[in-house]
């Protein structure tokens, strides 16, 4: 049995209007990084603020794409460079692209969402509702 004297953990605080909007915009800024900060901001601030929540899952959804595309690639330029006994490492290059995307799009969105606005990446799976 537990003491009713015990103290309960409290939920943890809703975010003001400035602190969601910084949250909202850190996860998409974090796609710099890769996947790992717009999923730890989601699961953290998700129910603290609807608009971090929004965006989190936006950026969270853009990630994923971008790193469902680069392991396609990879195996795409590994399969080529074996059937073409090397010569296709030359399109090794490609490998890079998924990443590039992601750090301009990432910069893009955390400007608009910086300022309150909400930001729709022009392509993404939309695997998180």
């Amino acid at each position: 049995m537990t003491d009713p004297n015990t103290p309960q953990p409290a939920a943890a605080a809703p975010l003001s209007h400035e602190q969601d909007v910084k949250w909202a915009s850190f996860a998409h800024l974090g796609g710099i990084l890769g996947i790992l900060p717009s999923l730890i901001i989601w699961l953290v601030f998700k129910d603290r603020g609807s608009f971090t929540n929004t965006e989190a899952k936006e950026a969270l959804n853009f990630q994923i794409t971008l790193t469902i595309a680069t392991v396609a690639l990879w195996i795409a330029v590994t399969v080529l460079t074996i059937v073409t006994f090397g010569i296709g490492a030359v399109l090794g290059f490609l490998t890079y692209v998924p990443w590039i995307l992601g750090v301009v799009f990432s910069i893009i969105a955390f400007l608009q969402v910086k300022d309150g606005r909400h930001y729709r990446y022009p392509f993404a799976l939309r695997l998180i509702k």
